[in-house]
């Protein structure tokens, strides 16, 4: 009896496996929050964008482009993206080269290709997921932890990318591009020495690195530190988005409510300031609520990477994941005043496609690494 019971269950469990999520490499948990959390990105942006539908409807279409984006990426299997990662991280940078010398100038900055007949993109968003798969590819094929002849090819594999970008410039990018490539590093294992080595260098490096940035990066730094001494200029942004973050009180002012934004004290309220948009109008609980949501795609993330079968599989997912929590504490964080502004957006809320579809197409990896085990197993 107990035999013909479980010939049962496992028969439903292989049928489930062909014909339900796992044979489309979808982890539920993840698509749902995210999926949450786009659909409240949403109704922020309505309200942030001064109750226009055109946004709206553009995002949700960037949206969908995206979730399609993710599942289609989900059914490649890990084997193949270890092949062709070195020729994808290779074309990347060349792109980045293509940009410094024919790249379109906008505000200031030189950042995009353009397309003829489609528009313009921006290479750099690709490298935040192409650079921790491209040191996951090469530290799968060597013994670890990490040796020193390990560590600074990595490390040239990813100041080349993130010289490029800060070239253009984009700190924000650059800096997200760094994270990304440092977390494979340390899931990779090294040593306390060489981790102390690196920092005693990297601040030895701080002055070179302050005195080669813009002028308005270097103001940027002076604004976080002391942003009234200007409050009419370079301070505005830090003081209205503090501001409205502190009216929200504890329940918001209510959906479509917020006096900063509609007034238009808030600058850029439907981009990188959203967050305060949404702590005006919808309070502390508000800015809880985004945050629990937050937790548990990382909190998924983490997981579908403790699955992986694989070295690569386990320091590409960790990466990927953490790339996502670097978002949200550096976006939270310059909003507000609590680091300087570096032109982050806050992950599936802020108004724009191209950082949308690089987290989904992210995740789309991160699923396919996580569900392979699955399926292999049962």
């Amino acid at each position: 009896m107990i035999d013909a019971v479980t010939r049962v269950i496992r028969r439903k469990q292989r049928r489930s496996r062909w014909f339900g999520l796992d044979a489309l490499h979808i982890d539920l948990w993840l698509v749902g929050a995210l999926s949450i959390i786009m659909l409240g990105g949403l109704i922020v942006l309505y309200s942030a964008a001064g109750e226009s539908t055109f946004m709206v409807e553009a995002q949700a279409v960037r949206f969908v482009m995206a979730l399609v984006l993710m599942i289609a990426i989900a059914q490649i299997p890990p084997t193949v993206m270890v092949r062709w990662t070195p020729l994808i991280y290779v074309v990347v940078v060349a792109l980045l080269v293509a940009v410094a010398a024919l790249g379109y100038h906008a505000m200031g900055a030189q950042r995009w290709l353009i397309i003829p007949g489609v528009g313009r993109f921006q290479p750099s968003e690709f490298m935040k997921i192409v650079m921790p798969m491209t040191l996951a590819t090469y530290l799968s094929k060597r013994s670890l932890p990490l040796s020193w002849l390990d560590l600074l090819v990595c490390l040239i594999l990813l100041m080349v990318p993130v010289a490029l970008i800060m070239d253009q410039p984009d700190l924000g990018t650059a800096m997200l591009v760094t994270f990304g490539g440092c977390f494979v590093i340390l899931f990779a294992g090294i040593s306390w020495r060489l981790i102390g080595i690196c920092v005693l260098i990297v601040v030895a490096a701080l002055p070179l690195l302050w005195f080669n940035m813009y002028d308005y990066q270097q103001q940027r730094v002076m604004t976080f530190l002391s942003p009234e001494t200007d409050p009419l200029g370079a301070g505005w942004n830090i003081i209205q988005s503090k501001t409205a973050i502190g009216s929200g009180g504890i329940f918001g002012k209510g959906w479509t409510h917020g006096s900063q934004s509609h007034l238009q004290f808030l600058p850029e309220s439907h981009t990188d300031f959203i967050v305060a948009v949404l702590a005006e109008e919808f309070g502390f609980v508000g800015v809880c609520l985004l945050l629990l949501g937050y937790l548990v795609v990382v909190f998924r993330g983490m997981m579908l990477a403790s699955r992986a079968q694989d070295t690569f599989g386990r320091l590409a997912a960790g990466s990927l994941a953490l790339i996502f929590f670097i978002y949200v504490v550096v976006n939270i964080g310059m909003v507000s005043g609590l680091m300087p502004v570096v032109g982050v957006p806050l992950p599936l809320i802020s108004y724009g496609g191209t950082a949308s579809v690089t987290l989904l197409a992210g995740f789309g990896i991160l699923m396919s690494i996580g569900t392979q085990r699955r399926l292999v197993s049962r």
